[in-house]
């Protein structure tokens, strides 16, 4: 039932945007099952009524660390990952990178720099959270690694000096906080999450993993209902 998906946050200044709809997509980049929905979410994107905005919010999946990952977690982590080869046909993993790294539970730097691209311009903010997929999952290169998400900015052709001076700034760390505190006033707490903001009302959606198809089903259906 649509009345079992939604529910209201209530005196949140970022919750007064009257008569519009808009498809939030909560993430981090260094969440794997992101990466195993990025195909999913791509053609979600280019489906979507027009009448929809989409915007990508930073959920924030593991705070900063200097630690290595303990043993255990690093398993769980690989562990995840065949799951979701399991799940989702033609998703691949690296497992070269728990050999060639050394792995802390820090995904905020990967968070930051998609704040930081964003800031060059707004298209960046795609190309640098996909960028950071393809060279954490199939590149075994380590984005809790400020050095590694520098030279990845190069590669995209972002101003890498600017982007360094940008990625430790306050304007970027309010940004983030900001970010993840909206998306904890949602109600979110895993990732990858879609809230659909309706008449006033925010709107959890389930997703699919194989198919746009049903999750579009939803949206027109909240959409168009009287």
């Amino acid at each position: 039932m649509l009345t079992d998906l939604f529910f209201v946050v209530k005196n949140n200044s970022m919750s007064r945007l009257e008569n519009k709809c808009i498809l939030y997509y909560i993430h981090d980049p260094m969440c794997s099952w992101c990466w195993g929905f990025v195909d999913v979410l791509s053609r979600l994107k280019m489906e979507l009524p027009k009448s929809v905005q989409f915007k990508s919010i930073l959920g924030g999946l593991a705070d900063d660390s200097d630690l290595p990952m303990p043993e255990k977690m690093q398993a769980a982590i690989s562990n995840t990952w065949l799951t979701i080869q399991e799940t989702i046909p033609g998703v691949v993993f690296n497992y070269d990178f728990w050999k060639l790294n050394q792995p802390r539970r820090s995904t905020y730097p990967a968070c930051r720099a998609v704040i930081a691209a964003r800031i060059q311009a707004p298209d960046y903010d795609e190309r640098m959270t996909r960028i950071i997929q393809d060279a954490y999952y199939k590149q075994a290169r380590n984005p809790s690694d400020y050095k590694v998400l520098i030279q990845l900015a190069d590669e995209i052709g972002l101003d890498a000096k600017r982007f360094e001076n940008d990625i430790l700034s306050s304007i970027v760390e309010d940004e983030l906080m900001s970010e993840i505190s909206f998306s904890r006033q949602m109600n979110v707490n895993s990732f990858p999450s879609l809230i659909l903001y309706f008449n006033d009302q925010y709107l959890t959606l389930p997703h699919d993993y194989l198919h746009e198809n049903s999750m579009l089903d939803v949206i027109h259906s909240i959409i168009n209902r009287k």
